[in-house]
């Protein structure tokens, strides 16, 4: 019997078909996500977990032992929200950032931008830069 794949991998589903799922004006957003992520990461898009646009891959492993493999910059666009994932505690780590981003919800690894406007590009680039420079320390 094969191994089950683990949920968080690449598939070879369309990006497109995520995209999609953002109508509308977040649409649009969906589209300066995917070319911001693709500029910054320097890697094609690429579905994960069926539902996540990630760029490029990482190894991470745990002191326990466990570990597995996650997208180097990735978000995941949707009808209510866009999720845009980075390291962890990235809001305690970037306070600095966090105060001038604008709208915004954070969790220990997801941002969650309803919608752009009044977001800070430049504020959301660097924490999407920050977070890129972090994970490729991790790959050591």
């Amino acid at each position: 019997m094969a191994a089950k794949q683990p949920a968080m991998s690449p598939s070879e589903m369309p990006v497109a078909e995520v995209l999609d799922r953002a109508t509308g004006a977040r649409r649009v957003e969906a589209d300066e996500l995917l070319a911001l992520c693709a500029e910054l990461s320097g890697e094609p898009p690429v579905v994960w977990a069926g539902r996540i646009i990630g760029f490029g891959e990482v190894e991470y492993r745990y002191d326990s032992g466990r570990g597995g493999r996650m997208p180097l910059l990735a978000f995941a666009p949707g009808a209510t929200k866009h999720t845009v994932y980075l390291v962890d505690d990235f809001a305690e780590r970037w306070p600095d950032l966090m105060s001038g981003l604008g709208p915004h919800r954070a969790s220990k690894v997801c941002l969650y931008l309803t919608r752009l406007t009044g977001v800070d590009r430049g504020v959301l680039r660097e924490l999407l830069e920050r977070s890129l420079a972090e994970s490729l320390l991790g790959e050591d």
